[in-house]
């Protein structure tokens, strides 16, 4: 009998980015939608990026099927459901809310869709969950202190606010203002920086955005003296491995700085990203750095123990998560 994945937190998931073709074309069908697909064939055939551009002009088109509440709690369900056979037990999930309500979605119907499904999931798949609402950096810094002041009646169903979308040319800088009022209103603060915006993106994000986590971060391995202070504060860096094969920012798996990161001291964690588009969940990752890697059992322990080191919970949940780990694999007393 095969071993179990081993327990972990997923902290960076786009829930639109979890939308596979058969639920795209059954909430399609659903909504009265024609995609421009003949089949669910030809759109997994379309999953296939020459840059992060090419992949997000696909994630935004796809984003046409998401109408009702029923939409977004079917898409967050449905997510949670593989999260679990993928061993997470904790899930921190991003939402784009101003791709949405461009479309003349309102945003308490996407919050209130997805926190029907995140709600029921302690119960229904054994996982705890977050919601954090991305800011669109492409878009202006007046929409997204719009955006936040149209959730602020949801506030409470929020846990953080993150940065998402094309990042060259849009540094964290132009959000400084946004990020006070949700540090202001309590809530914790995350953002993209260093995917493929350079090592000054991450220091922004750090300075003048106080976030508490680096999502991706790979570009941070430039900077000596950004890699020390990373490593010197334990700042959380949310990796995405096959999502940089995917989009181009390292060539080959084998080449990904992961090790490299351990070894530097920095709090790294492993995650998937838009897995529907980018070819493997939260364990599909584990696997992956794995076998390109030649990591052994314990540094995949070391990622899983990391994983809930950064997550946004209390000590007494991250301590029974981070005994669930130093079980996992071990005999039974």
């Amino acid at each position: 009998m095969s071993l179990p994945p081993i327990p972990k937190a997923e902290l960076h998931l786009h829930i639109e980015g979890t939308l596979e073709p058969e639920l795209a074309f059954a909430l399609a069908a659903r909504n009265g939608v024609e995609l421009p697909y003949a089949s669910q064939d030809e759109l997994r055939a379309a999953y296939s990026f020459a840059d992060l551009q090419s992949f997000l002009d696909l994630y935004y088109a796809l984003m046409a099927v998401l109408r009702t509440e029923d939409d977004f709690a079917d898409l967050a369900d449905a997510y949670l459901a593989r999260a679990q056979a993928q061993g997470v037990r904790h899930a921190e999930i991003f939402f784009d809310s101003q791709a949405h309500t461009a479309r003349g979605v309102e945003i308490g119907t996407v919050i209130e869709g997805l926190t029907r499904a995140l709600d029921a999931a302690p119960s229904k798949y054994g996982i705890s969950t977050r919601l954090i609402m991305c800011f669109l950096r492409d878009e202006s810094a007046e929409s997204a202190l719009a955006t936040f002041e149209a959730a602020r009646p949801h506030l409470h169903r929020i846990a953080a606010v993150g940065l998402d979308s094309a990042e060259v040319g849009n540094p964290p800088s132009k959000f400084r203002e946004v990020y006070a009022l949700a540090r202001e209103a309590g809530l914790k603060c995350v953002a993209h920086a260093g995917e493929e915006g350079p090592p000054a993106y991450v220091w922004e994000a750090l300075d003048v955005l106080g976030v508490d986590r680096i999502d991706h971060g790979v570009r941070a391995m430039e900077d000596d003296a950004l890699v020390a202070r990373l490593a010197v504060d334990q700042v959380p860096l949310t990796l995405c491995p096959l999502s940089n094969v995917r989009l181009r920012v390292i060539d080959r798996l084998a080449d990904h700085p992961l090790r490299s990161m351990l070894d530097a001291g920095l709090l790294v964690t492993v995650n998937s990203d838009d897995p529907a588009y980018f070819g493997g969940y939260a364990d599909d990752n584990f696997a992956a750095v794995r076998d390109a890697l030649g990591l052994d059992a314990e540094t995949l322990r070391i990622l899983a123990r990391n994983s809930f080191r950064a997550a946004f919970l209390d000590d007494e949940t991250r301590e029974l998560y981070l005994k669930e780990v130093d079980a996992h694999g071990q005999p039974a007393a």
